[in-house]
């Protein structure tokens, strides 16, 4: 407006000089010319201030409708209604306490063609300072105002979009919190996945991938881990090297002398003694006999690493003989069994289950069935550790089942009691261990993921296990249905290990893994042509680590009970701390990282990890209700829109 007044001052002073200098010309030409002229000299004058005032709005107005523009392109509307609402906020906040006159919202056109080009058109009035001055006896030389038209184009180089939610479903997320958790999930979905009609020419995707002591890959999960190692046929079960023979008399004596007529033993041979009578204390023992003749032999025990005679007198404890017995002399010092399965596969120490064995049917039953292996003299036999002179003599089937990670199922002693315990393998899966454990490297042998052996629930009403959660991970698609239905049909259950969720959510946007799923296959990472983004949910601690399949001993509070819990320590060790290794992986991979940390407290342990593993600090969301939750997916629904935009 100063300078307005300037340009007006000095522009009147111009006229006022040359209207003196005409007026004291005397020649009648001079008057009459002046006086036609006069208007148009005025108009030239005066309105050249107002055109140069013009197009000096003009060009506010253009930067106003190119911001708007703008604006309108990176949303996610495709209709001219929503689009043009988006450009008139920005418009009118743009253009506030300019001369623009109020315009309506009639005056702004904007679409979006089908080469995805937002066109915007606005037509404003501006007020005129100067040309609108009324010249007696000339009248009004102009208009009050003068319109002003701009054109503006953004060409929406949008992006390809490639989002995995990652939902904790645990138990502690019972109740309001999973019917919170559902709404605020489909409520995303909306807002990030495109109809089917508009999936072209750029798609938006998503995977969602719920989590408690592992995520569940259901048929996806031997390409994963590899498949299981399954059990193998028994063909021979023995200890004993010979018949047994009938023993007819035990002498009170030192050493006492057995009487089994044509027993075929030879001294240092080894027997076991069963089903005596009166002298009860001989029963199932390992003894070392010396011979005496073809009908007698004398008896040594073992102390230690060594042998003694065995004084069976009355002073030494033992009974009169009454009748009855049998010896049989064994394969091995121990009399141990021997299990033939030709290429077994087992290890010395490995823990095994036995079943369907006939004859020798206790090796179904003595410990459950399981066992560890004591021996491994050949690659088609091993030893179990039992006094194998109890049991019947095999005579055919049956199968060993071995129990190591990656069998079919889990044989191991129990953090608590120090018992067999046998765990079952699922279709879960646990963390992945040594040079790939953080890395999306693809899943083959060496690189494969850990297998789940969780803790059903048991008989035990103190118990309610730790089981695999039943749903399945849904790998990309843009089917807002499948998305949607998974979703709602969530349930809760189990421990929390947030550090296996994160890192399937990694793996479902990552193509390296795109052989599990050729059907739901993740673009390469390309940073200019596709988003790609991992958004963790969780509501607490997590408190679930592995070591070998099976839940660490070490585990947080919350992670269930130690007799569930294998007897040694996680083997990638904190699941927080994997958690913040695989965040700077996903990350240095140009993958954004939200999270959000549902109830979870301002300054915890948790929020600040939380807030670490986010990409930036806007990205981390600490809702305390449900309704905040709702608010803050949906933050990240539009932060995810805006972000597909390039600049």
């Amino acid at each position: 407006m100063a300078n307005a007044s300037i340009l007006i001052s000095r522009a009147l002073r111009g006229l006022r000089g040359l209207a003196s200098r005409m007026a004291s010309d005397r020649g009648g030409n001079v008057v009459m010319i002046f006086a036609l002229v006069m208007p148009a000299l005025l108009m030239i004058t005066l309105g050249g201030i107002d055109l140069n005032r013009i197009t000096t709005v003009k060009a506010r107005v253009q930067d106003a409708l190119d911001a708007a523009t703008l604006a309108a392109a990176r949303s996610s509307y495709t209709d001219s209604e929503n689009l043009q609402k988006v450009a008139l906020v920005a418009l009118r906040a743009n253009l506030r306490g300019s001369s623009v006159e109020p315009f309506a919202d009639s005056d702004v056109k904007i679409v979006l063609t089908e080469n995805q080009v937002v066109v915007a058109e606005m037509r404003v009035q501006v007020k005129t300072l100067v040309a609108n001055i009324v010249l007696p006896p000339y009248g009004k030389l102009m208009d009050d105002t003068l319109p002003v038209s701009v054109h503006s184009e953004v060409n929406r180089s949008s992006k390809d979009i490639e989002v995995s939610l990652v939902l904790d479903i645990t138990g502690s997320m019972s109740g309001s919190r999973i019917r919170d958790l559902k709404n605020a999930a489909n409520q995303l979905i909306k807002l990030v996945v495109q109809p089917s009609e508009k999936q072209t020419p750029y798609y938006s995707r998503m995977a969602i991938v719920p989590y408690s002591i592992g995520v569940n890959l259901g048929s996806w999960a031997d390409g994963a881990r590899g498949a299981e190692i399954g059990d193998t046929a028994i063909t021979g079960a023995s200890w004993a090297a010979a018949p047994s023979r009938s023993i007819s008399n035990i002498t009170r004596a030192s050493p006492g002398v057995v009487t089994a007529n044509g027993h075929n033993l030879a001294s240092n041979d080894y027997v076991w003694i069963s089903g005596v009578n009166g002298m009860t204390q001989v029963n199932d023992r390992i003894y070392r006999v010396v011979r005496i003749d073809a009908n007698r032999v004398s008896l040594q025990y073992q102390s230690n690493d060594a042998w003694y005679t065995l004084n069976t007198t009355s002073g030494n404890g033992f009974s009169s003989y009454s009748y009855g017995g049998q010896i049989r002399k064994c394969t091995r010092s121990d009399c141990f069994v021997t299990v033939t399965s030709r290429n077994h596969g087992l290890s010395e120490g490995e823990g095994v289950a036995i079943s369907d064995v006939r004859g020798m049917t206790a090796l179904n039953t003595t410990n459950g069935g399981l066992y560890e292996v004591y021996e491994r003299p050949t690659n088609d036999t091993f030893v179990l550790p039992l006094g194998g002179a109890a049991y019947a003599d095999y005579t055919s089937d049956g199968a060993v089942q071995c129990g190591r990670d990656g069998c079919a199922i889990r044989v191991f002693r129990d953090a608590q009691y120090n018992r067999l315990t046998r765990f079952d393998n699922t279709t879960c899966v646990s963390e992945r261990t040594g040079s790939a454990a953080y890395s999306d490297a693809a899943p083959q042998s060496g690189t494969y993921v850990g297998r789940n052996y969780p803790a059903m629930k048991r008989s035990s009403p103190q118990s309610q296990g730790n089981p695999c959660p039943s749903a399945t991970i849904q790998p990309l698609t843009s089917n807002i249905e499948t998305l949607t239905k998974l979703v709602n049909g969530l349930t809760v259950t189990g421990s929390t290990a947030g550090q296996i969720g994160l890192a399937w959510g990694w793996y479902a946007v990552s193509d390296q893994f795109n052989r599990l799923w050729p059907s739901n296959t993740a673009a390469a990472y390309a940073p200019t042509k596709v988003l790609k983004a991992v958004i963790l949910m969780t509501d607490g601690e997590f408190n679930t680590p592995y070591c070998g399949g099976v839940v660490a001993r070490d585990a947080g509070s919350g992670s269930g009970n130690s007799y569930d819990k294998i007897a040694c320590d996680a083997t990638n060790g904190d699941p927080f701390d994997q958690a913040a290794r695989l965040c700077d992986s996903i990350k240095a991979k140009g993958v954004i990282v939200y999270t959000v940390g549902f109830s979870i407290a301002q300054g915890s342990d948790a929020a600040r990890i939380l807030s670490t593993c986010a990409t930036d600090k806007d990205k981390a969301f600490l809702p305390q209700s449900g309704a905040d939750l709702s608010s803050n997916f949906q933050a990240i629904g539009r932060d995810i829109t805006r972000l597909r935009i390039s600049r």
